[in-house]
């Protein structure tokens, strides 16, 4: 399977966020990534099941919500309302995280993983088989911009040997930090899905620099 691009519209222009949304539509874009913050999981607020709404009302393509907020089970439901296609929830995040991978199934969504740089990908053990996607930050989550997180490629190939014989179809999305210089060795290593934030929308050809991550096309994964 060809990897897949997610755009992350927490870099779009919020005041012209219908024509950043119609630009996603007519690219070559596979998922659209909507990053939701409380101000208490993360250090930083960014929009809610109003605005999720509004970009589902213009976007063609899948949502992919990534939930950086406590106590996620609250707004499952609401989430998957207003559009959602893919719901990940933060594992810091969840006491009961069975029971929350289970709903967000119930629900129709993808259900998705999203761990911190500092969670050991041995955590995920017991419930690699039950998810469909892993959303690794490979930066501290919170903030767009940020540096990329050179032991990500570690942790990918971690990952990837967790997953190969439990669980061969498990989607690796890495989130933050990703651009034209890093993808390739990010799907050598064994990345599906590349979330690109001021990659994409601080570009002066969006559609051009979504087709450039879009094309990468390596070789060989290390597996």
């Amino acid at each position: 399977m060809s990897h897949l691009v997610a755009p992350s519209i927490l870099s779009a222009d919020f005041a012209n966020l219908q024509r950043d949304i119609e630009m996603l539509n007519k690219s070559e874009a596979d998922w659209i990534h909507v990053d939701i913050m409380d101000g208490l999981f993360v250090p930083n607020i960014s929009f809610g099941f109003p605005v999720v709404k509004a970009v589902k009302q213009h976007a063609t393509k899948p949502l992919d919500v990534h939930l950086m907020i406590v106590d996620p089970d609250r707004y499952l439901n609401e989430f998957k309302e207003v559009g959602a296609n893919n719901i990940s929830v933060h594992f810091e995040a969840c006491i009961h995280l069975h029971r929350t991978i289970q709903k967000i199934k119930e629900l129709g969504c993808k259900a998705g993983i999203a761990i911190n740089p500092h969670t050991p990908i041995a955590h995920l053990n017991d419930i690699v088989e039950d998810i469909d996607l892993v959303c690794m930050m490979s930066v501290n989550p919170g903030f767009g911009g940020q540096k990329f997180i050179e032991s990500t490629y570690r942790r990918i190939h971690e990952l990837r040997l967790l997953a190969q014989t439990r669980n061969p179809n498990l989607l690796i999305e890495i989130d933050g930090g990703v651009n034209h210089e890093n993808s390739l060795p990010l799907l050598q290593a064994g990345a599906d899905v590349l979330v690109a934030g001021n990659a994409v929308f601080a570009a002066a050809d969006q559609t051009a620099a979504i087709k450039e991550l879009k094309d990468v096309s390596p070789t060989t994964k290390m597996v």
